[in-house]
């Protein structure tokens, strides 16, 4: 049984003029693929993988493409058009989806793009997107623990630092001090569960914790240096702006992998740089 929304396998009953007829098994009862879309095989009685939603007239129709963000999903959409009752963003079927004025804290201009929550609206049974995201997020407590790895999308940021929703479902933040390379709106990243507080918010970071924060660097370290021949102009004394350029990390974690590298007699640290040590680098040709 599909409903509005869904995507699903439907039975094809019959073929029209306008083009088949599925059988959605439910409320919905025959929803029709137009023939534009029809695949180029097909059979009656056969079933056809179909996404539902409504055309111009809020009839309620078939099509094999699957939307950028399904219902129930947050996602990064671009504003192609806007009207009395809303903007609408593209989000790859035939018929744009609509962002409702009420929906919105501020306009969204024409050919940018926002984070949104796409969903069916009770009221109006009509498939909608919105950008007050904190109605639609999870109000369970979360249950991760410190370390663990998420997939974020980022949304917007505060002077505390940068909103993310965590697994699709969760409100996070990571707190500007903590951030060393450029973020934006609609940018999915992997992330780290620093703390979930007692009231059920999430404190976040881009970087593993600990020793496996180190290991990486040292991975991306060594690499680089191998990358170079073996020498590369960055040392302790390097700007911080500069380790934070070249690596995205603060000048206290480059300090920490460069000083785990040179305990375990991998590189050479010196004024000028480091290198690798002669066991180390590669040959010289």
């Amino acid at each position: 049984m599909a409903e509005l929304g869904e995507w699903a396998a439907l039975k094809v009953i019959r073929e029209k003029p306008p083009g088949l007829y599925l059988d959605s098994e439910g409320e919905e009862g025959e929803v029709l693929l137009p023939r534009k879309e029809m695949p180029a095989s097909w059979e009656l009685g056969g079933t056809i993988e179909v996404f539902l939603y409504t055309d111009s007239e809020d009839r309620i129709i078939a099509t094999p493409k699957r939307p950028r963000v399904m219902p129930g999903e947050f996602g990064y959409l671009k504003v192609v058009a806007e009207t009395r009752v809303g903007s609408f963003l593209d989000w790859g079927l035939q018929k744009d989806l609509l962002l409702p004025f009420g929906e919105q804290r501020e306009r969204v201009p024409v050919g940018r793009s926002c984070v949104v929550h796409v969903h069916v609206d009770p009221e109006s049974g009509r498939i909608v997107a919105s950008r007050r995201l904190g109605r639609h997020l999870s109000q369970d407590r979360p249950r991760y623990q410190p370390g663990q790895e998420v997939e974020l999308l980022l949304y917007g940021k505060t002077e505390m630092g940068y909103k993310a929703i965590v697994d699709g479902k969760f409100g996070g933040v990571l707190f500007a001090n903590e951030v060393f390379r450029d973020l934006r709106a609609g940018e999915r990243t992997q992330g780290y569960i620093k703390e979930v507080r007692d009231d059920g918010k999430i404190d976040l970071s881009l970087y593993p914790p600990g020793r496996k924060r180190v290991n990486d660097l040292e991975s991306r370290i060594e690499d680089e240096l191998h990358r170079r021949g073996g020498f590369w102009e960055l040392c302790d004394s390097s700007p911080a702006e500069v380790i934070h350029q070249e690596l995205g990390v603060s000048k206290k974690a480059f300090k920490q992998a460069t000083g785990a590298l040179f305990r375990k007699r991998k590189i050479v640290i010196s004024d000028d740089g480091i290198r690798l040590t002669d066991g180390q680098a590669p040959p010289r040709g």
